[in-house]
């Protein structure tokens, strides 16, 4: 599982480290590489074996609506397939680079069955968002069911 995050840069090439202990969790899933997606205005990095479970759930739905589609288009369809080099670097491409706005520095962040990467100022944002909505009274009753 992935969890904890940590502050990093991307050189000008778009090459990023990632840490040994995410780099652990993926050749334990599979491989030594990730599978790479936007979502939410950053980029979702899956081990291969948790990305081939989410490829076999798309693929079972019976519904095929509009927004289905849609998402499978962008979602599954600008994905990519990153193998970390020797040093333990993958090469972010610069479409990816460019939906999330990652510019040099950049925050990984463990989600459990992923990891995702945010420029760094994209991401204070999502902390300050949360902080607002923590206060709203449905979200701490979400937050209550998990016993916290």
């Amino acid at each position: 599982m992935f969890r904890g995050s940590s502050f990093h840069t991307i050189d000008p090439k778009g090459r990023l480290i990632i840490p040994a202990r995410f780099r652990d969790v993926l050749q334990a899933g599979g491989g030594d590489g990730v599978m790479l997606s936007r979502m939410d205005s950053s980029l979702f990095a899956y081990a291969f074996e948790e990305w081939k479970k989410i490829e076999d759930k798309i693929l079972s739905l019976a519904e095929k609506s509009e927004a289905m589609r849609r998402f499978r288009r962008v979602f599954i369809g600008g994905a990519f397939e990153l193998i970390c080099d020797k040093q333990g670097r993958i090469l972010i491409p610069p479409t990816l680079r460019q939906y999330a706005g990652v510019k040099k520095e950049v925050v990984l962040v463990g989600v459990l069955d992923h990891f995702e990467i945010w420029d760094r100022e994209n991401w204070e944002a999502e902390n300050l968002k949360m902080e607002e909505n923590i206060m709203e009274e449905g979200v701490r009753n979400e937050i209550a069911k998990l016993g916290l």
